[in-house]
């Protein structure tokens, strides 16, 4: 299957925190998105891994993507090693997305820049010729994606583009709240969090209210980039 763009997320919830209005927003246009998640999230101080992989799979169904697999590397301990990006390479060649995301170049949670770097490697040289993978048997053709892209998590990272994804924000809180293990739930008797709070759970909604009246819309979110992306003339900006 190839997808047109393909989401990673150092750990199961981080897709959708960081990117999930506008991968609603993609799919919605006709595009075909998938998601990878790096670990089974099973440091996490609520849930378990099992309850994660639940949760992974309602928010999936949620946002429309069209596939959703997990690496299972070793929540945080996973390294940026060979062994690590070929496994990326292997989903690169896989899937062959134009565009990648993935999680914000630095972050408070150290699997959050971890993964940013890993990620961003494994994608220039999956586009190398001399690097061989196979899956499940067959040889695999090499594959860069034309653009890697990185969504902003709990910093404030500056973003160098916004998009605008009014209309989309709800769908990006119901599948954030599909985690129902990890987040806002005054029923809950599980040890308390940075993310547990009502404030953070808000802060969802504000940011992208935030970002979306610096352009002049009603909610967008804010990546950040590798190299400068073109536009064929000034009024294709908003």
């Amino acid at each position: 299957m190839k997808l047109d763009i393909l989401v990673f997320g150092a750990h199961p919830d981080d897709a959708e925190l960081g990117a999930g209005a506008t991968i609603a927003k993609e799919i919605a246009n006709g595009k075909k998105v998938g998601i990878v998640d790096l670990t089974r999230g099973e440091l996490g101080t609520r849930g378990t891994a099992e309850t994660r992989d639940e949760e992974a799979a309602e928010a999936a169904k949620i946002l429309g993507v069209s596939v959703r697999e997990n690496l299972a590397f070793k929540d945080g301990f996973f390294v940026n090693d060979k062994a690590h990006q070929l496994q990326i390479i292997k989903m690169v060649r896989k899937y062959q997305p134009d565009i990648v995301l993935c999680n914000a170049i630095d972050d408070r949670h150290i699997d959050h820049g971890k993964g940013s770097k890993l990620v961003s490697d494994a994608c220039f040289l999956s586009g190398l010729l001399k690097i061989e993978t196979d899956l499940n048997g067959e040889s695999q053709q090499k594959w860069r994606p034309k653009h890697v892209y990185h969504y902003i998590q709990w910093k404030n990272i500056e973003p160098d583009f916004v998009v605008d994804v009014t209309g989309f924000i709800d769908t990006k809180v119901k599948s954030v709240l599909a985690y129902k293990t990890q987040f806002y739930d005054t029923n809950s008797k599980a040890p308390q969090t940075p993310i547990t709070s009502q404030n953070f759970l808000q802060s969802v909604t504000y940011r992208a209210q935030d970002l979306g009246r610096l352009i002049g819309v009603d909610h967008a979110e804010g990546f950040t980039v590798e190299r400068y992306p073109g536009v064929n003339s000034l009024s294709d900006l908003i």
